[in-house]
């Protein structure tokens, strides 16, 4: 028996459209609701009780489209709100994308060093931490902040001497001339992978990028079976989009994320 719903999708902004990615090249058949909370973003800058709340809303703004699963595409509110969700949507499953990233980043590390990058708000909470710690206790994790990074991907700005200045600027002190740097960076806030190809090129190839978005779609995957909830077998799926700000700008910068364009009528803005 198939369950034809679509699985809602949430971020502070256009970032987890590369979780959204990710989703559909796993499981096409899925169809899916991705909700980008463009009016209140970054979620990284606010407090955590602000950052359930927002979830929260976003979340219910997701469950009254049907959805049978919500995946938090957001490493912010997967730090700090994925407890609540779980508790006011049960029992519908809630998949962050932490869990998930720490998995992929303690499978590429070699040395015993990582680096995490993420929101503020997200190295505060100090998720990637214990999760990465759970994992393998002896790692040694470092953690930093880059706000900045939100922004040029918001704006598109994902390569040139403006996007370079800024990753030599969060990660040169970690990275440079160091014989005890990181091999591993998790990239901890879903707007980064848009950043990869740059800060790749800054780093070399020592240094293993892990983005949380491929083993998040395995666990969404995982889930799903566990659960019976599986679409039929459908060629593809389809996928609509709600902003609560900003439609022309999520349609413009969004294809950089999602690897093709946005038609103007999947997408939907509501206030929420």
């Amino acid at each position: 028996m198939s369950d034809e719903r679509p699985i809602g999708v949430f971020d502070s902004g256009i970032g987890g459209v590369t979780v959204l990615r990710a989703l559909r090249n796993h499981l096409p058949q899925e169809s899916f609701v991705y909700l980008g909370d463009t009016a209140r973003l970054p979620y990284g800058t606010k407090s955590s009780a602000t950052v359930v709340t927002y979830a929260i809303q976003a979340a219910r703004a997701l469950v009254r489209r049907n959805v049978k699963m919500l995946v938090v595409a957001c490493n912010t509110a997967s730090s700090v709100a994925l407890g609540p969700l779980e508790a006011a949507l049960a029992p519908l499953p809630v998949i962050g994308v932490v869990g998930p990233g720490a998995a992929a980043g303690n499978a590429a590390c070699r040395n015993g060093h990582i680096a995490v990058i993420a929101t503020e708000g997200t190295v505060q909470g100090g998720a990637y931490s214990r999760a990465l710690h759970a994992l393998r206790p002896e790692l040694r994790i470092s953690q930093i902040a880059c706000t900045l990074f939100v922004a040029l991907a918001e704006e598109g700005w994902i390569d040139g001497p403006v996007m370079e200045g800024a990753a030599r600027r969060y990660l040169d002190p970690l990275f440079t001339d160091r014989a005890d740097a990181p091999d591993t960076l998790v990239l901890g806030c879903t707007h980064f992978p848009a950043l990869a190809p740059a800060l790749g090129r800054l780093l070399g190839p020592r240094v293993s990028l892990v983005d949380s978005a491929e083993t998040t779609a395995l666990a969404v995957a995982d889930a799903l079976r566990a659960h019976g909830l599986q679409a039929g077998d459908q060629s593809r799926g389809a996928v609509r989009f709600l902003v609560s700000d900003s439609p022309g700008r999520f349609i413009r910068v969004g294809p950089v994320f999602l690897g093709e364009t946005i038609p103007a009528e999947q997408v939907e803005t509501l206030d929420l």
